[in-house]
């Protein structure tokens, strides 16, 4: 009987998804599903509705929960993690509020920037001890990591445990989507081939049939119909050439060219949301309640999704209409997330082609081979086998690099436990470095140590 553990399960709407894909599988409506979280209260919530998920698809599966981690986690085939380590207080809100004391704003603070560093400083302790226990209660497991910062935590996970794993995002295939949509072409007419780091990976092909659809790309700038939203990512493929994978609120914060302080004409030039990440939480903690009581009561049911019900519900505040939201999130239906694909190809043998984030051993000829890159990868009985891509165009590695520079120093910061090498990612961080001097970066620095406290190990 395959085991999969769900570590962070009280991320409840994500796990609901992520078992709703896996229960798709009639090949695995009988797993084992371990639920793992340190709330006990949100654990409780997210195993009445894993048991309604369960019942609404007509599986089987044997669901159990515990806040005792080991227990959860032995015997497991597969682990999922979807933890956020110091939430959104304190740790979110001292990544967003310190910076801005010395005047350097962020929107989404979780993969690179200052608050990314601090995320992954806080972060990738966590995982390894997850990874360790692994080690010993499920060693051949594998560990499908969801957990931003996804190239730092990917690539410490790599080089501190022995742990089979691969990073997940929804990026690649959500921005195809939404470029389909642009050109109005429909998704599964659309051929690519991707390649990069976590949320900066560019399609190197965007296809339909053998023809080239980056001209229709470009036609949506030239006839003025870029989504407001989506500014920032259509001026760098003015600039650039290719289309970038990560949204635009969080790409701008990757480079130092579109959030200044001494420059406010450019965030509404590029409709650039500050603060979106904290706006986003607030968001998610006051719906929260209405959306525990609807899950838990004992007349509610989830029902899988008919032709035309909405796909996805915008959880960043946009949509305010509690009951639409809760009647969205009780409707079935398949997500874009990987996860329950690798599982059930690792099960049956049945390929299936996914992006990941993995090693770059061998895989980009172009970028550092031991740092975390996002490729396509083969997913059968044979495990998760990432695909040579071999040489990015010289321009887009170069930018890559700028960002692999910050996720290198921040890694070897957590594994060696020395001080040092957070001044030197923050220094070296493209947005950071646009907007401070030396010795604000290092001020700063040794703030959010001391506002992080115990949330961090000591660093010499």
């Amino acid at each position: 009987m395959t085991k999969i553990t769900f570590i962070g399960a009280g991320s409840t709407v994500f796990a609901k998804n992520l078992l709703n894909d896996i229960l798709s599988y009639p090949e695995l409506q009988n797993a084992t599903i371990s639920l793992h979280d340190i709330d006990e209260e949100r654990l409780r919530t997210s195993e009445i509705v894993a048991r309604k998920v369960a019942d609404a698809m007509g599986a089987q599966p044997t669901i159990e929960s515990s806040l005792d981690r080991r227990r959860a986690l032995e015997g497991s085939d597969y682990a999922i993690t979807m933890i956020q380590v110091g939430g959104y207080r304190p740790s979110t809100v001292v990544d967003f509020d310190v910076p801005k004391e010395f005047g350097l704003r962020q929107t989404i603070a979780d993969t690179l920037g200052i608050g990314g560093i601090m995320r992954g400083l806080r972060t990738i302790p966590v995982l390894l001890d997850i990874c360790w226990d692994m080690e010993e209660l499920c060693p051949d497991a594998t560990l499908l990591q969801y957990v931003n910062p996804m190239a730092m935590n990917c690539w410490a996970i790599d080089r501190a445990t022995s742990i089979n794993t691969v990073g997940l995002c929804h990026s690649v295939q959500s921005t195809a989507h939404q470029l389909a949509g642009d050109i109005g072409v429909p998704y599964e007419e659309i051929n690519y081939l991707c390649a990069g780091i976590n949320h900066m990976a560019f399609y190197l092909t965007f296809e339909r049939d053998g023809r080239d659809l980056y001209p229709e790309i470009r036609r949506v700038l030239d006839e003025g119909r870029v989504p407001d939203w989506n500014r920032v990512r259509y001026e760098m493929f003015r600039r650039l050439g290719y289309f970038v994978t990560e949204s635009s609120e969080h790409f701008s914060e990757y480079v130092p060219w579109f959030i200044k302080r001494d420059r406010p004409d450019l965030l509404e030039e590029f409709n650039i949301p500050l603060d979106e990440y904290i706006t986003r939480c607030e968001f998610q903690i006051d719906a929260w309640e209405a959306m525990r009581r609807r899950f838990e009561d004992e007349n509610t049911r989830f029902h899988l999704a008919q032709n035309g019900d909405e796909e996805h519900v915008p959880m960043d505040g946009s949509v305010r209409d509690m009951d639409r939201i809760v009647n969205r999130l009780l409707t079935l239906k398949r997500s874009m997330e990987y996860g329950s694909q690798i599982i059930y190809a690792m099960e049956t043998g049945d390929p299936q082609v996914i992006y990941g984030n993995v090693i770059n051993r061998g895989l980009i000829d172009n970028l550092p081979q031991d740092c975390c890159v996002e490729v396509p990868c083969l997913v059968d009985k044979n495990g998760i086998q990432p695909t040579h891509v071999g040489e990015l165009p010289v321009h887009l590695a170069a930018l890559m690099q700028t960002n692999i520079n910050v996720q290198r120093l921040t890694v070897e910061a957590a594994l060696t436990g020395k001080r040092e090498h957070i001044y030197h990612a923050a220094m070296l961080d493209p947005h950071t470095a646009a907007e401070l001097d030396i010795d604000q970066i290092w001020q700063l620095v040794d703030r959010l140590i001391d506002e992080h406290g115990e949330m961090l190990p000591e660093y010499a």
